[in-house]
């Protein structure tokens, strides 16, 4: 009958991430907006993670090597997951918790296989 008893653990579910997409839009110098669409998403740090790698990849083409993030919405749809996240960017490390050193934070996203601009 040890067969038949339950342990508890669940199976993890595997991720498989469908990034669909980046919109960017300049608000105001070096204020961004950065919307971004995906599936297979566990949740909403995901979405985070996504908008962040393409912040970071986006300070680097601006020629800044850092980015401030100052929010995200995340909403979830019929199994697709659509972020809106602002971000400052700026060529020096900024005030700020949640700063992000744009050269180190692209090579992690390289590394994990999330998607930049």
């Amino acid at each position: 009958m040890s067969g038949c008893e339950q342990t508890g653990e669940e199976k993890p579910v595997a991720f498989k991430p469908d990034y669909q997409g980046v919109q960017t839009r300049l608000l105001d110098g070096d204020l961004v907006n950065f919307q971004v669409k995906m599936t297979g998403a566990r949740d909403g740090s995901d979405l985070d993670e996504y908008a962040q790698c393409a912040a970071a990849q986006y300070a680097l083409i601006r020629g800044y090597g850092f980015a401030r993030h100052l929010r995200t919405n995340v909403v979830e749809e019929g199994g697709t997951w659509l972020a809106d996240a602002v971000y400052t960017i700026s060529p020096a490390l900024p005030r700020g918790l949640k700063t992000i050193d744009a050269e180190v934070t692209v090579s992690a996203c390289a590394e994990n296989d999330i998607p930049t601009v």
